[in-house]
């Protein structure tokens, strides 16, 4: 009994450690993010603080009643659908939030004939943020490629793999979308021409988010709902769980896949393999890419003191230490 109740000790204060390990480095992000990536976070925020507000004073069924009604009127527009494929393209662009919702309002307004729309603005989105980004930041994805290992050998690994992996890592849950044109738009051997296949690939995938957009309207108006017996609401409820569930699944088998191709590359060395896969595993994980990472002094002097602390365990002094007062005569 008493190893029982340490074992229980012991899972309890791993857990609120992994936690507290968890937040504390959720806010150094933050406080590493620029101003612009902070004013969509408290945006985000306050738009979910609100709904959860409007759930609490007005109750689900009028909340859901309220939506259905603001999508019905969207969809009344004569460009309605031009607003939403603009919202889609917009988001497309980082650290911007709302693509993945804005997604699922589509079949939310439109059912599933909202996925011409959804596809659209993701298309015109994508090729909008990679155009954009590979030439304002040409110069700096040159510089990171020539200075970044595992990045050399991930580009090295997509040359000879070409656009079949180019469209692995698209259909791919890591990055996300946003990111993912981001991360593409860092990597030189990937032209536009193979990054528009890929995005074209991918929207299919759209669908599942419509479908359950197209869903939840369903279960949403009153009307409708009234209309449906107990079987057809569980029906579409679990059909809403199953498409989230299958999603998923999808997407693990997609990352595997991916990591899998990626470290099986043929003309390439096993080391090659490995770099290029601990690369997009830092690209999806931190975000670590030329276009992606957080830029910041604190990071960079984090950098510097664990290299410094390196090269005096190995013996050797470092070249420069501004932190460090010259010896005394």
């Amino acid at each position: 009994m008493a190893d029982v109740n340490r074992q229980e000790r012991l899972s309890w204060r791993s857990t609120t450690q992994l936690i507290r390990t968890y937040t504390i480095a959720a806010v150094e992000k933050y406080k590493k993010a620029p101003f612009v990536a902070k004013l969509f976070i408290w945006m985000f925020a306050f738009a979910n603080g609100a709904l959860g507000s409007a759930l609490l004073i007005a109750g689900p069924a009028a909340t859901a009643q309220k939506l259905y009604d603001i999508a019905q009127e969207l969809r009344k527009l004569p460009y309605g659908w031009l607003l939403l494929a603009s919202i889609i393209a917009i988001t497309s662009f980082p650290p911007l939030v709302g693509w993945s919702t804005t997604i699922t309002v589509c079949g939310f307004a439109y059912g599933v004939q909202g996925w011409f729309v959804a596809a659209a603005g993701a298309i015109a989105g994508a090729a909008a943020s990679f155009i954009v980004l590979r030439l304002v930041f040409t110069k700096r994805i040159r510089s990171w490629s020539k200075t970044n290992r595992k990045w050399t050998a991930l580009e090295n690994v997509i040359r000879a793999r070409g656009l079949p992996l180019i469209i692995l890592i698209r259909l791919s849950p890591f990055p996300p979308w946003v990111y993912a044109n981001l991360l593409f738009a860092s990597i030189e051997t990937v032209s536009f021409f193979q990054f528009m296949i890929a995005t074209f690939v991918y929207t299919p995938k759209l669908m599942i988010a419509v479908w359950i957009g197209s869903r939840l309207a369903m279960l949403s108006d009153g009307e409708q709902r009234d209309k449906m017996d107990t079987k057809t609401k569980i029906v579409n409820t679990l059909s809403i769980i199953v498409s989230i569930a299958l999603a998923f699944a999808a997407g693990w088998v997609v990352w595997k896949l991916t990591e899998k191709e990626i470290r099986n590359t043929p003309g390439v060395s096993a080391e090659d393999d490995e770099l290029a896969a601990d690369a997009l595993s830092d690209a999806a994980d931190d975000l670590e890419a030329p276009l992606i990472r957080t830029l910041s002094p604190e990071r960079y002097r984090d950098e510097d003191i664990e290299s410094a602390g390196v090269a005096l365990e190995d013996g050797v002094t470092p070249k420069h230490g501004p932190q460090s007062p010259p010896p005394r005569a």
